[in-house]
Parts: C-alpha cells; structure tokens; sequence
C-alpha cells in the first residue's frame, strides 16, 4: 500500500466537515448548534447533506459529535451498540423515556458503551466548544435513529418533519413530504413500555471505563475495553482496545480483520512496508485486513489511542439490553 492509498483511508482531525442539519432536532432550540460528523460508514445521519468520509465499512460505522457549551443531543435509541469516547471536552449523559431514569458526566479519555435500547442523550457541559467519537455496530448502523415521541413532536414546531423513509424535510424551506411518503409515526404507549429505565447504579458500573483507570490497565500491554473479556463485557460486532506508551511493541503485526486506529492523546507513528504517516489526536486510521503494521509513540510525554477491531459477532442487541445491567 503507497502512501497515498494509505491517506486516503485516514480521516484527518483538521479536515473532518461537519454536517448542522443532520437530525430532526437541527432547529430545536438548544439543539441547533451542534454538529455531526460521519467518518467511516453511511452512519445514521437523516440529511442528504452530510458528507461522508469512508465509504466503506468494517462491520460498523466511526462517527463524532461536536457541540458548543449548552447544547445538547436530544432522546433518541438505537438497535445497535452505541460507544462514545470524550475527546475533548466535559460531557453530561443522560437517559430514560424523558432523561431522567439516569445520568453521568464523561471527561475526556472516558468511554461509555451505552445499553442497547434505551433512549439516550447527551450535552456539552464544559466551557469550551467539545467533541466526542462515536462508534455504531452493525454496516447500516442500525437502519437508524429512534427518536422519543416528544423530540418529533418539538422538531415538527420548528419546521422539521421526518418522513418514515428515514428523511428530514424542511418545511420553512417550502420542502414537503413526497407523494407515497408518511411522516414518521411516534412510537405507541405500548411500544415505549419496551424500552427500559435503568437507573445511574444499574448503568454506570457495567458500561463506563474511565480514562486514567485505563492508562493504568495499559501499562504493559493492550487494555481490552469492550469484549468478551473486556472492562465492559460485551459483545456487540467489535472489540475496542486501549493502547498507551509500552502497551504494545514496536514490531510489525496484521490482523484479518478491519482495524480502526483512534488517537486520545499524543502522536503515534503509523509504519508499514512503503511507508509511514503520525496520526495525531483525532485523526481516525482504517487499517485493511492482512495489511502488516506497526504502532508506536513518536515523541515523549503521554500518549493513549483506542483500537477497534471487527469481530464476527452479530452487531445486533446482546444480552446487555435489560439482564446484564442487573
């Protein structure tokens, strides 16, 4: 692989393009500041305006959030695993039917494997404009995002109308639902009964790694994350690592599977047979199978990156969903 190929499968920080009009809740106020970003992977975005880095998948889809202080994600679920990791920033997470069932807060470095199911938000609580990376299971990422009925109902007060094709349409735009197109139908008493609220005790323990507790894990090999034999046990269509400064040696290693590199903190030398590049703290890396590499710290100073790797688990609900977070 030239260098060239090789670039062009690295989604660089500085040159990721955001997207403002991606969910239904872009003119909510309180909502309408922030920006999507889908790195790998169509995503789960509902606007013909986002741009879309990757293409390709492996197994599941590498996104990001970014928002001004106050702004928030509205209540949404998904039928896939959903991880976010704070790069940069302070982060409220919050969940149950209306945000209330429970909550944490996220510093950068901490990751959060969110129980499949449940209706999920998030706000930037920091002071500064922050940034969280997503990673979705599952090539269609779920087939998309299920929304609380009083986020569509909020959206459809500021012009946005969802159609049931998974589509927004703007209609202070003098956009319309097309002929043979619905609206979105809101989820029934009945349906909304299925969708559990497990408390912050239930939750946090079981889906929450932090970050300095990771770096101390890493200390002389890879930390697995999320995994069978994980911090977070789970198995949701990928395995996440943790890597820091002497967690793996320098010498060249290939897998058959898709590897995707993230960087934390630092700046990590990226070396293969034609070449090498540094991947610098957001940048997002897509390793092919079968492709020999090598990974390591280029300067001094503190250095940590998360690794993500296909497995051939389905990236379906585990039983994370309601037994496991008791």
């Amino acid at each position: 692989m030239t260098p060239i190929e090789m670039e062009a499968r690295i989604v660089r920080y500085g040159e990721l393009r955001p997207c403002r009009t991606a969910f239904i809740d872009a003119h909510t106020p309180g909502s309408d500041r922030k920006e999507n970003f889908t790195i790998i992977g169509a995503g789960v975005s509902e606007s013909a305006d986002q741009h879309v880095h990757i293409r390709e998948t492996p197994g599941f889809n590498i996104g990001a959030a970014g928002q001004p202080p106050k702004c928030r994600n509205s209540l949404h679920s998904h039928r896939t695993a959903e991880v976010f990791f704070v790069l940069k920033g302070r982060w409220r997470f919050f969940w149950g039917r209306f945000g209330d069932a429970g909550e944490v807060v996220l510093e950068e470095g901490d990751i959060f494997n969110i129980p499949t199911g449940i209706f999920r938000g998030f706000e930037n609580v920091g002071t500064d404009y922050g940034m969280i990376m997503a990673i979705l299971g599952g090539d269609d990422a779920g087939g998309g995002v299920i929304w609380a009925p009083q986020v569509i109902e909020e959206a459809r007060a500021h012009g946005l109308v969802l159609g049931a094709n998974g589509r927004l349409y703007d209609t202070k735009r003098g956009e319309r639902l097309p002929d043979g197109v619905a609206p979105m139908p809101l989820l029934t008493e009945d349906e909304l009964a299925h969708f559990p609220e497990p408390t912050t005790r239930e939750v946090v323990p079981k889906s929450v790694a932090r970050y300095w507790d990771l770096m101390a894990l890493s200390d002389r090999q890879p930390a697995t994350v999320i995994g069978a034999d994980g911090v977070l046990r789970d198995r949701p269509g990928f395995e996440v690592e943790f890597l820091s400064r002497g967690s793996i040696p320098p010498t060249p290693y290939a897998i058959d599977a898709h590897e995707v590199l993230m960087p934390m903190r630092g700046h990590w030398r990226l070396s293969w047979a034609q070449g090498s590049t540094v991947l610098n703290p957001g940048d997002t890396a897509a390793i092919p199978p079968g492709l020999s590499h090598a990974l390591a710290p280029s300067m001094t100073g503190e250095a940590s990156l998360y690794r993500v790797r296909a497995t051939e688990d389905p990236p379906g609900p585990t039983g994370r969903l309601l037994g496991d977070l008791r």
